[in-house]
């Protein structure tokens, strides 16, 4: 029985695909863990990033693609493995709504890139840096916010 559950999730996860964004500011790999509530997830991350736009893929550690979420100038869009759209003006609260965690995806852009997010810390948010590559870009970094933490671990930048 888990076979089959694994073969179809497999097989629904094989639809969401990152498209390409045009002169990113960033395009990043690593790996992601969320806690919120009770729960936990980890998984991998690819991000492209620019002023305008935004495509984050989450995928599990087998790599099987949990979520895609795109932002385009102030809408967001997140698709599911199923594959299921769901849309609204921003990624916070959507990502709560679908996936039961928060992304806060404006401000982490600058976070990951050394830089200060007062939006983000107007609002509760704090982040942690934890290590920094060669190049003084993190490499590792705690947010937080109540309930919430993300731990991003950057293992490639593009």
């Amino acid at each position: 029985m888990r076979w089959a559950l694994l073969a179809l999730l497999l097989s629904a996860c094989a639809g969401i695909e990152r498209s390409s964004i045009d002169k990113p500011e960033f395009d990043l790999a690593g790996r992601i863990a969320a806690r919120y509530r009770d729960e936990s997830f980890s998984g991998n991350l690819a991000w492209r990033h620019a002023k305008s736009a935004d495509e984050m893929l989450i995928s599990t550690a087998l790599g099987q693609g949990v979520a895609r979420i795109v932002r385009q100038g102030a809408a967001v869009t997140l698709t599911t493995a199923e594959p299921r759209e769901y849309k609204a003006a921003d990624a916070e609260s959507l990502t709560e709504q679908v996936l039961g965690f928060r992304v806060p995806l404006a401000g982490l852009a600058q976070w990951v890139q050394g830089l200060p997010a007062p939006e983000l810390e107007s609002r509760g948010w704090k982040v942690e840096y934890q290590e920094y590559d060669a190049q003084r870009r993190p490499k590792r970094l705690r947010v937080t916010y109540p309930g919430v933490e993300l731990r991003l671990a950057i293992s490639e930048w593009k």
